[in-house]
C-alpha cells in the first residue's frame, strides 16, 4: 500500500504547487484590492482562516480518516481558486482566501500524518524523512515551472493565469479520490475537548516541542509572509515576465534540497540543519532586501538550496516528539500557532509596504525573524547535553 499512496503523493503535492498565479499572487491582489494592504490581507485571511479551522480538522482527521480529509481540503481549495479567478472585488478574494484556509487545515496535519501512518503499516516510520522530502520535492519542482510559464503567461493576460490554476486543482481533486486509507495507530475514545486537551498539555510539559512550536510560527510568520510578498519587491528590480525565473530557480534549488535532504540531514544532523538554515536564510535576506539592486533577486534565490533540508529536520524533529493516537491533532494545534502570527505579519508588511516600500518591509520582516536564532540554538545545545 505504501508504494501507491507515496506515488500519488509525489503527484498530489506536484499537482497543488502547479498553480500559475501562486508566485504572482500579491501583485494580482493588490490590483484588484488596489493596495498592497488589501493584497496582502489576502494571505493573512487565509492564515486566520486556517489558524481557526486547524483544530477541528485535526480532530477530524484522527477520528474519521485520512482519505476523507485529503478529499475535502481539494474541494474547497478548487472551490477557492473559483473565487479568486472570478475576483469581481476584494470581497470574491476574501471568500476564496476562507475556504483557501479551510483547505490548508484539512491539509495541514493530515497530509504529513498520512504519510507517517502509511509507512508505519509496513513498519518503515525509519524512512518518514527520506519519503517527506522526496514527497514534498516534487511540489516545489511544479512552483519552478508553473512561476515560469505564469510569468510569461500574465503578460499577457493575468485571467489565463488564474483559469488555468483552476484547471490544475480539479486533476488534484480527481487524484484525491485515489489513495488507500492506512490504519489508525488507536481508536480515540475521549470527547473533543479531552483530546484538545491532552494535546495542549503536551505542548506546555515537553520544552523541546514548545521551543519548536515557537520557533516555527516565528519563523513561518515572518518568512512565509515575505516569500508570498516578494514579488511586489521584484517587479521594482526586473521586468514582469522575468519575476517567474526567480520563482523556478527558487523551486528548483527547494526541489533538490528536499529530494537529498535526508542524506543531508544525517550528515550534519537535525538541529545543526535548521540553525544553519536559519542563518544563512537571514543574512541573505538581509543584503538583498537592504541594498535593493538587480541582484537582489539572486540572492533572494540561495537560500532554497538547504530550505528542503531544513523544513524535513523541523518536521523530523516534532514528529519524534508527538504521539501516535493525536499526531495530526498535535501538528494542527502548532499550525494553529504559526497561522495566526503569519496573519499578523501579513496585515503588517502590507502597511509597511504602502508606507515606505516593499524593500523597506521585506528588509523589516527579516530583523523580527533575527530572534529565532538563539532558541534554535538552544534546542541544539539541549539535544548535546542529554
Amino acid at each position: 500500500m505504501y508504494k501507491k499512496n507515496i506515488h500519488l503523493l509525489k503527484i498530489f503535492n506536484f499537482l497543488i504547487g502547479f498553480s500559475l498565479f501562486a508566485p504572482l499572487a500579491i501583485i494580482y491582489f493588490s490590483r484588484v484590492s488596489g493596495s498592497y494592504t488589501l493584497g496582502a490581507s489576502i494571505f493573512g485571511i487565509t492564515m486566520l482562516a486556517s489558524a481557526i479551522f486547524e483544530v477541528p480538522t485535526g480532530i477530524w482527521s484522527d477520528r474519521v480518516g485520512r482519505r476523507v480529509t485529503i478529499i475535502l481540503g481539494s474541494w474547497t481549495r478548487v472551490i477557492a481558486f473559483i473565487l479568486y479567478a472570478i475576483g469581481l472585488s476584494y470581497w470574491w478574494l476574501v471568500a476564496g482566501a476562507i475556504l483557501e484556509g479551510l483547505s490548508r487545515s484539512f491539509y495541514s496535519g493530515n497530509n504529513d500524518t498520512l504519510l507517517h501512518d502509511t509507512l508505519a503499516d509496513d513498519g518503515m516510520e525509519g524512512d518518514y524523512d527520506e519519503h517527506l522530502g522526496k514527497t514534498t520535492s516534487t511540489e516545489h519542482m511544479a512552483y519552478g515551472i508553473s512561476g515560469l510559464l505564469g510569468g510569461i503567461v500574465a503578460s499577457i493576460s493575468f485571467a489565463y493565469v488564474m483559469w488555468l490554476s483552476v484547471v490544475s486543482q480539479a486533476i488534484m481533486l480527481y487524484i484525491s479520490y485515489k489513495f488507500v486509507e492506512p490504519k489508525l495507530r488507536s481508536h480515540l475514545d475521549t470527547n473533543l475537548f479531552a483530546h484538545i486537551k491532552e494535546a495542549v498539555k503536551l505542548f506546555v510539559h515537553n520544552k523541546k516541542l514548545r521551543l519548536l512550536s515557537i520557533t516555527d510560527a516565528i519563523s513561518f510568520s515572518t518568512g512565509e509572509v515575505s516569500f508570498q510578498f516578494r514579488s511586489a519587491f521584484l517587479q521594482s528590480v526586473w521586468p514582469l515576465w522575468a519575476i517567474g525565473i526567480v520563482s523556478t530557480l527558487t523551486s528548483i534549488g527547494a526541489s533538490l534540497s528536499f529530494h537529498f535532504s535526508s542524506k543531508i540531514i544525517r550528515k550534519v544532523g537535525s538541529e545543526k540543519m535548521i540553525l544553519i538554515r536559519s542563518i544563512y536564510g537571514k543574512i541573505s535576506s538581509l543584503i538583498a532586501y537592504g541594498i535593493p539592486s538587480v541582484y537582489s533577486p539572486l540572492i533572494v534565490i540561495t537560500p532554497s538550496i538547504i530550505y528542503g533540508a531544513g523544513q524535513v529536520a523541523k518536521n523530523e524533529l516534532m514528529q519524534r516528539e508527538f504521539s501516535d493516537h493525536q499526531r495530526a491533532t498535535m501538528s494542527s494545534l502548532n499550525s494553529f500557532i504559526s497561522n495566526i502570527g503569519f496573519a499578523i505579519m501579513s496585515v503588517a508588511i502590507g502597511l509597511f509596504a504602502d508606507f515606505t516600500s516593499p524593500a523597506t518591509a521585506l528588509f523589516t520582516m527579516t530583523l523580527i525573524s533575527i530572534p529565532i536564532i538563539p532558541l534554535y540554538y538552544q534546542i541544539f545545545k539541549g539535544r548535546n547535553d542529554q
